[in-house]
This record gives C-alpha cells, sequence and structure tokens, in this order.
C-alpha cells in the first residue's frame, strides 16, 4: 500500500490559522517556540489550541532550548511532537524522546550534511535548506535527491522553500512522510487560505496519481 504524503504548516500563530488548518484538514500544525518573526508564546499556543480540532497533531519548534523548557512547553501546550532545529545532540534527543516523539531537524547543504544523521535514534528527520543566517524558515530549496539519499536514515519531512507551484514536484522525487511550508502559503507574512488550499490540494493530489 502506497503511503500517503502527510502535510504539516507551519509558523501558526492566529485563530484564523487555526480555523484555515481545521477547514483544510492539515494533518500538522507547526507553532515556533524559537526567536523568529512567527515566535509565539506558551500561553498563546494553549489558548489557540482550544479551537483546533482534535485530528490536528501538534508540533513544537525549538533551537536549542534547555530540557526542562521544552518539556515544560510540551506538557502546557498539549504537543504531540517537538522539532528540534538546533545543535541539539543525540542524547537530548534520546531523553526527550521518552516522553514525546520528537522530529530532529538537519539543514543540508550537500551530501556530507547528511552524514550526522546516522548518530540520531530519531525516526523522523525534518530536512531544511542550510542556511547561514537562520535555523530554519529560509524559504530556499535544497537539492532533493539528497533527501532521498536520506530516507536510509529513517522518515522524512521535507522543507525548505516548498510552495504550491513546486510541492507536486517535490513530492513525485521524494515521495516524504510529509511536507513541511510556512512563508509559501504566506502573504505579507501571514497565513493565506487560498494559498494553503492551493497547496493542499496539490499535495493531495500527488497522493492519488
Amino acid at each position: 500500500m502506497m503511503r500517503l504524503t502527510k502535510v504539516k504548516v507551519c509558523g501558526i500563530r492566529r485563530p484564523e490559522d487555526i480555523e484555515f488548518a481545521n477547514i483544510l484538514n492539515c494533518d500538522y500544525v507547526g507553532f515556533v517556540f524559537a526567536k523568529s518573526p512567527r515566535q509565539v508564546t506558551k500561553e498563546q499556543v494553549k489558548q489557540l489550541c482550544r479551537g483546533l480540532d482534535s485530528s490536528v497533531k501538534k508540533v513544537g519548534v525549538f533551537v536549542n532550548s534547555s530540557l526542562e523548557d521544552v518539556r515544560i512547553t510540551a506538557h502546557i501546550c498539549g504537543l504531540d511532537i517537538v522539532q528540534l532545529h538546533g545543535e541539539e545532540p543525540p542524547d537530548y534527543c534520546e531523553a526527550l524522546e521518552e516522553e514525546v516523539e520528537v522530529w530532529k531537524a538537519v539543514r543540508i547543504k550537500d551530501s556530507e550534511s547528511l552524514k550526522t544523521m546516522e548518530n540520531f535514534s530519531v525516526k523522523t528527520f525534518l530536512l531544511d535548506s542550510y542556511s547561514l543566517k537562520q535555523y530554519g524558515g529560509s524559504g530556499k530549496v535544497f537539492d532533493w535527491k539528497l533527501a532521498l539519499e536520506a530516507k536510509k536514515f529513517g522518515n522524512i519531512v521535507l522543507a525548505g522553500g516548498l510552495n504550491p507551484e513546486n510541492v507536486a514536484e517535490a513530492i513525485e522525487i521524494v515521495k516524504p512522510m510529509a511536507v513541511d511550508v510556512s512563508s509559501g502559503v504566506e502573504t505579507g507574512g501571514y497565513k493565506d487560505f487560498n494559498k494553503m488550499k492551493r497547496f493542499i490540494e496539490k499535495v493531495r493530489e500527488s497522493n492519488v496519481n
């Protein structure tokens, strides 16, 4: 049976974003707790999640936070998954895996970038484009053939520059467990319902073909 690619919309921060996610049946929504234009607080996320459909999984995005902070945030916000986007070492990930599902983000520059994946026991890796200036959300695409290589290490969530125009091609090449989008479905820095709709339609069309 063919595995269907799921959709994560990251950078959720307004009640409208939650409403969009519910209407469009997103599989995952991402809340950014790291420093970012889309950064949210524990209190904001707790409030937002009251309106989120129970079928949508909640992902918290962290960069080099303390274990204690991640644990507290996951508990308060009822996170299903924590996505670690910094230099968190394997033992840090293992400690969290006892309590919550962990996705380890790897920033892809070239094939050398994949070597770090060997050291982690996590089942799922999020692959994002390498940027010297930031840990994620650069809106840039990397070589998707490298994502194919990465599949030997675990499940792949494909991120980095995805949008309604290129996501079908990305899925055709990589066949990832999920695709992750943020700026690619925004207008003026905020989630755009029509762009989200088009993106999700493209993903679901790809799953049928």
